[in-house]
């Protein structure tokens, strides 16, 4: 048995489908309107047969076209009511023509077009919704001219005939009302995938923290502690923890498509371990989305720094202060120590991993990272980022 193909509702379309289904509705009261007005205009017409099947054709028109117009889960939907609106000018215009067949000068001059001015406003309102207010504006003008020519016009007062504001109005309006809910639309569906991927991220930060980082957490505490070919695997497990744990935070950034600000602390706190204590004011932090990113980048390099080279055992601390003026961030290890001039003779020879890594990304923030080495009591680095607008 063949089925009909479906398809998702297109989330643009989704957004206009009210103010579809109400157009249709519109349609068949103007249907009836229509209907009743050719009733008590027949009588002057000079070809009533003729007039009587012309509203044949407007009521079959009216019909299909409510009918196809309401259509959504077919193949090819939104192709389909394009052709139905560009339909709707042509028949509305064609109809409204039309009545110079079926009437003599003097009525067609003195009063509206065959199928009515309201009905032929369906015209106006499907461009509208589907083209926004330009296109319903641009339908609302050509229906105009097409009523002033038909009712041969052109010599009086047009300021003096409501059908050209009237019909220029409603196209402004129900496109300004269709352009209104898809972004509407936009912004909920926006705000429905940064919902559905923070809940991810925070789950897999969870399951990460619970499984993974704990596993490598203790495979490096482990390797060190047996020494010997096992203290190279220790030191690769530190690395990945690290590393784990820089890509869990940049997940939380990521998941801010739009800018707007962050919470500097959960970027910092997702990087604790049993060897690395982070503490973090009571209140938010909050950074531009970038700021924030950047310096959770440095500090993840900073613990990178401490797992590869502080020693088995050694400790990491982070401490976050918000002054308001500035926020300052400092990462302090109980390792030996960076011997002195090993950073400015690391960057003479071409290696860059800290300057980049760290001093870099402060820097290009505006604000400094300062290196306090001691032997006796280990390294701490000491970011200063200060605020810019109060943020």
């Amino acid at each position: 048995m063949p089925v009909t193909a479906r398809t998702e509702l297109d989330p643009d379309y989704a957004a206009a489908a009210p103010l579809w289904r109400a157009a249709q509705v519109f349609r068949l009261v103007t249907l009836i309107y229509a209907i009743g007005q050719q009733i008590a205009s027949v009588r002057y017409y000079t070809h009533q047969g003729l007039s009587w099947a012309l509203i044949g054709v407007m009521v079959l028109w009216s019909l299909v076209s409510a009918i196809l117009l309401s259509q959504w889960l077919i193949r090819n939907a939104p192709r389909l009511r394009t052709a139905v609106v560009v339909g709707d000018q042509v028949v509305v215009i064609a109809l409204m023509f039309s009545t110079r067949l079926v009437s003599d000068f003097d009525w067609y001059h003195g009063h509206q077009t065959l199928p009515t001015t309201l009905w032929a406003a369906n015209a106006v309102m499907s461009a509208a919704i589907a083209w926004g207010p330009l296109g319903g504006i641009g339908s609302g003008a050509l229906i105009s001219v097409v009523a002033t020519t038909v009712r041969a016009q052109w010599d009086v007062d047009l300021w003096k005939d409501a059908t050209t504001p009237v019909l220029i109005s409603v196209g402004l309006a129900i496109g300004l009302a269709a352009n209104t809910a898809r972004r509407a639309q936009q912004q909920l569906q926006e705000a429905v995938r940064l919902n559905a991927a923070t809940q991810e991220r925070d789950r897999l930060a969870r399951e990460v923290h619970d499984g993974v980082l704990q596993v490598l957490s203790y495979i490096k505490r482990r390797g060190s502690e047996i020494g010997g070919p096992t203290a190279e695997l220790a030191d690769r497990a530190g690395e990945q923890e690290v590393a784990l744990r820089v890509l869990i935070s940049e997940q939380v950034g990521r998941t801010d498509s739009e800018g707007g600000e962050e919470d500097l602390r959960p970027l910092l706190t997702t990087q604790a371990s049993p060897s690395i204590f982070v503490s973090t004011p009571g209140q938010p932090v909050p950074l531009g989305r970038w700021t924030a990113r950047e310096i959770a980048g440095a500090v993840g390099a900073a613990l990178s720094n401490v797992a590869e080279h502080a020693g088995p055992g050694a400790k990491a601390y982070v401490l976050v202060e918000d002054t308001g003026d500035e926020v300052i961030v400092s990462v302090r290890d109980d390792g030996p120590g960076i011997p002195v001039g090993r950073l400015a003779a690391a960057e003479a020879e071409g290696r860059l991993g800290v300057t980049r890594s760290i001093i870099g990304r402060i820097a290009a923030l505006g604000g400094t990272a300062q290196l306090l080495d001691d032997d006796e009591t280990g390294t701490e680095w000491e970011f200063r980022i200060p605020r810019h607008n109060g943020r």
